[in-house]
């Protein structure tokens, strides 16, 4: 008998490594995609390590390139039998300022959180469709439900993918075809090191770093694989991780001036964006280098827990 297929979009480091992983245990024949080649090899060869009978097929594909991201759904489908289940990981984070950020930025956050799962989806439904069954999947975020400071492009995306995915549900009711919203916090998956940073660069990472570590500000990212390839499987709606990211819900639903007001007053305790200081990001490994030794110690103690993920993960760049 043969394995049901995943499409996990988005899946060479991370969060989608991890989703990935757990859908190989539910005895899934799995696909990766992600921009780079290289990273995608050490994850296939990460995944299969030390397992017998498992299917992971790399395969290269840009997610903001609508055409070649039909294009390789279109393929997938036809090449393995048929996907039972995508889930769409892939996301960008760019943190700093509003000044700081120019039309790349957002054309980069929408393209690939925004309209990636729609592009995604569209071309896969077909598929689903004609087999009257199957469950999609996008990992959004708090960020697309709640506007945190300092991360606008990430939050118009995200809200953006929240909207999408929460109407999706709606319309295939009845047809056995599920669609879940997944709103995660904060996750220690180790992507500080390759989110992008604005503005201050420096103290921009110095403030991300240990939020996305420490343990009362994120979640395990092994434990949020776990419930999120479950909800998906199960058809759940929605998926929330986090007491916080609960609590920022429900804060916004009953109190939506006040949230605003309070992200703001968040706002104003981040660095403002330099005044002589043209657009664009850096990564974070390079933003890292910028702190002074003192404030550098201090936040590598604090991120310990997320330096470990990025090992774990496939996270650290390789020169």
């Amino acid at each position: 008998m043969s394995k049901p297929l995943a499409l996990v979009i988005g899946a060479s480091r991370g969060l989608g490594l991890l989703i990935a992983d757990e859908l190989l245990g539910h005895g899934y024949e799995v696909v990766i995609t992600a921009r780079d080649a290289a990273e995608l090899d050490r994850a296939a060869a990460q995944l299969t390590s030390g397992r017998r009978d498992v299917q992971v097929h790399p395969r290269v594909c840009d997610a903001r390139d609508r055409e070649a991201l039909t294009t390789l759904i279109d393929d997938v489908d036809e090449t393995y039998g048929g996907i039972d289940t995508m889930i769409y990981v892939a996301g960008v984070i760019q943190a700093g300022p509003a000044e700081s950020m120019g039309m790349a930025q957002f054309d980069e956050a929408m393209e690939t959180m925004g309209m990636g799962p729609v592009v995604a989806t569209l071309a896969v439904l077909p598929h689903l469709r004609r087999r009257g069954k199957g469950r999609i999947g996008v990992v959004t975020s708090i960020g697309g439900m709640v506007a945190p400071p300092h991360l606008l492009p990430y939050a118009t995306a995200k809200f953006a993918a929240v909207g999408f995915t929460d109407g999706l549900a709606a319309e295939l009711a009845g047809t056995g075809i599920t669609a879940t919203t997944v709103i995660p916090g904060l996750m220690r998956t180790g992507s500080h090191g390759r989110a992008q940073f604005a503005g201050d660069a420096a103290t921009e990472f110095a403030w991300f770093a240990p939020a996305a570590s420490l343990p009362l500000l994120s979640i395990d990212a092994g434990r949020a694989a776990r419930r999120i390839v479950d909800g998906v499987l199960a058809g759940r709606p929605n998926v929330v991780l986090t007491p916080l990211a609960w609590l920022g819900i429900r804060v916004r639903g009953m109190a939506p001036g006040l949230t605003t007001r309070a992200m703001g007053l968040a706002v104003r305790l981040l660095p403002d964006a330099p005044s002589d200081q043209a657009t664009g990001t850096v990564p974070g490994e390079a933003a890292r280098t910028g702190l002074q030794p003192a404030t550098a110690r201090f936040v590598q103690r604090l991120s310990v827990l997320g330096d470990r993920a990025a090992r774990r993960n496939n996270e650290r760049p390789v020169a």
